[in-house]
């Protein structure tokens, strides 16, 4: 036993973080979308459509996380789910913050605040899988 408790209570309490951000991106994208579609440089309704639409994709991708969450040994595939999803993002969201010129200084900090995100996230379910596996 490690001085947390047990493998599965560390890979919960590095799981959860990245669950929470997912659920309350979810969360704020899809109640309140029109904070967040300027980012994006999008406006009025088609614009509030489509940040409303990224954070039901937010809840829809979170399903593996919460399995994960609930109990990471038992679900340790979609606990590898996760970590691989959080890297295709990573992989993703770089790829398309290289294909933006300067003039879209606004959507690259948008994006920008995704990769670290993806980059936290991936690291902390790099570090639950660590855990179940060492457990």
């Amino acid at each position: 036993m490690n001085r947390h408790g047990s493998p599965l209570w560390l890979a919960r309490g590095l799981i959860l973080p990245v669950t929470a951000w997912n659920l309350q991106a979810a969360t704020v994208f899809f109640l309140w979308p029109e904070r967040f579609a300027p980012s994006f440089l999008l406006e009025g309704v088609p614009g509030a459509v489509a940040v409303r639409g990224v954070g039901l994709l937010f809840l829809m991708w979170n399903i593996p996380y919460l399995a994960a969450l609930w109990q990471p040994v038992r679900n340790r595939l979609a606990l590898q789910l996760a970590a691989l999803m959080q890297a295709v993002g990573l992989m993703g969201e770089t790829y398309i913050l290289t294909t933006l010129t300067p003039e879209y200084s606004v959507l690259a900090a948008a994006i920008m605040r995704f990769i670290v995100f993806d980059a936290a996230g991936l690291l902390l379910l790099l570090g639950a899988l660590r855990a179940v596996d060492t457990g």
